[in-house]
């Protein structure tokens, strides 16, 4: 099935059989998640190579240790006053679900099929450069993996009541976000 007709399929669907269909899912970490990254970032690399992109693996599938989704988080950050129009459609044209679109910021998805997860999910997050808190608290988690297991403890906390709610359990998180992001800051 192509991209246009899974996403009209997808379209089509209410939130709640969305989210029964993709259900929050947590996996011990595993490093062929990296291997899985890296060959992604490659290829929009490649793709976006007129866009001069700055490409990064986010996430928890991108912090050693720690239950993730198996969804690997891309961060791609691009000049202000880039295209958006023409790396939205370069996107699409190779597979990516367009999931939002902003001021400043895209969103795209690939894995998603009517039928469920594909074998790799990834979200592409397109930001303008500099526009990257996400590798901040990324790295912070890298450097201090007792607040990476904290992080852990909570996401695992949040499964039975969440796994149904991909928004509640992300906003259930924002918090330790925010606590880390201010830590951060701090140091």
């Amino acid at each position: 099935m192509n991209a246009s007709k899974t996403t009209k399929r997808l379209e089509e669907m209410t939130l709640q059989e969305l989210w029964k269909l993709f259900p929050i899912e947590l996996c011990p970490y595993s490093p062929s998640r990296i291997t899985v990254a890296k060959e992604e970032m490659r290829k929009l690399e490649k793709l976006l190579a007129d866009f001069s992109p700055t490409i990064n693996h986010i996430g928890s599938t991108a912090i050693p240790g720690i239950y993730a989704k198996p969804i690997v988080d891309i961060l791609i950050e691009v000049s202000p006053g880039a295209d958006a129009e023409r790396l939205r459609d370069t996107m699409e044209s190779t597979g990516y679900i367009c999931m939002s679109t902003g001021d400043t910021r895209m969103s795209f998805n690939k894995g998603y099929t009517p039928d469920g997860y594909a074998k790799d999910v990834f979200h592409i997050h397109v930001h303008y450069r500099g526009d990257c808190d996400e590798i901040i608290f990324r790295d912070y988690l890298i450097s201090h993996p007792e607040i990476a297991k904290e992080y852990e403890a909570l996401k695992l906390s949040l499964l039975p009541r969440y796994r149904n709610d991909r928004d509640g359990y992300t906003n259930a998180k924002s918090e330790f976000v925010k606590r880390i992001m201010e830590l951060r800051a701090k140091e």
